[in-house]
């Protein structure tokens, strides 16, 4: 294992690792100085669908940080990318916010309410059960069942939320047929990820709150990995899992002050 000051690069989640809903995270500011004084290479790989790369910048710029929409890559970039790959110029019904619509529209998918190729799930505020009706019927009907990402559970300001997996669970449950979940620990996720790094795994870092997730996807990428405890996992419950991070952090604000340690 290489000394993690010697990481050229860094993969990071965002929610529960940068900021809790619209609340930045202590250490985060220093965390993202210390990147680009150190000029390592990082983009902030989230499973959220929500929010396109640009919406993403604006986040953070009312958070107080800086960062351009090339640093960002979403499960709906990577939902996008994979059914353009399976279906080019297919079509989609989709139970989810603008970020991941725009993201489909921009691969070349079309929208489609009555005989879709896929139905596609993903984190949304205006989740109904007329939604899910629909749903059920067009995957009963042979539309495709797609989950952005596997997240049972998101963090937020004052707790947590349900997320795609617990969205997407009555659909799979009343038509007997499983989704097919895009976003971290799936391996489509992290290759992207890389590509737009240009590093070697053996050089790169992936930061992450989640062990079954983000802790996951780095070990079975043969990444090194830092559990922080700022989000939906705890030391106790890290302890659990039959996987272990290679380091476990309060926050991001710590990385910094370990890797001079490290030197």
């Amino acid at each position: 294992m290489d000394s993690l000051k010697e990481k050229k690069a860094f993969i990071c989640d965002m929610d529960g690792v940068i900021y809790h809903g619209n609340l930045l995270l202590k250490g985060a500011r220093e965390f993202l100085a210390w990147l680009e004084e150190t000029g390592k290479e990082y983009i902030f790989l989230t499973n959220s669908s929500e929010r396109s790369p640009r919406e993403l910048r604006q986040k953070l710029l009312r958070l107080g940080l800086d960062v351009a929409e090339e640093h960002f890559y979403t499960s709906a970039l990577a939902t996008a990318a994979y059914l353009k790959n399976q279906c080019p110029g297919g079509s989609v019904y989709v139970i989810g916010e603008p970020g991941l619509v725009g993201a489909l529209y921009e691969a070349g998918l079309t929208m489609n309410d009555v005989n879709p190729d896929y139905v596609v799930v993903g984190e949304t505020g205006g989740y109904s059960y007329e939604k899910i009706l629909k749903a059920v019927h067009l995957v009963r009907n042979g539309a495709k069942l797609i989950g952005t990402n596997p997240d049972l559970t998101g963090p937020i300001e004052n707790g947590i939320a349900p997320a795609t997996r617990a969205l997407i669970a009555p659909i799979e449950l009343t038509t007997g047929r499983a989704a097919y979940f895009i976003g971290k620990p799936n391996p489509l996720m992290m290759r992207h990820a890389q590509r737009r790094l240009g590093t070697h795994r053996s050089e790169t870092v992936i930061v992450g709150d989640r062990m079954d997730t983000d802790i996951i996807a780095g070990i079975e990428s043969e990444m090194d990995t830092i559990l922080v405890l700022s989000g939906v996992t705890s030391r106790e419950i890290a302890a659990t899992y039959p996987y272990q991070p290679h380091y476990i952090l309060d926050g991001v604000g710590q990385i910094p002050a370990l890797c001079q340690a490290e030197g």
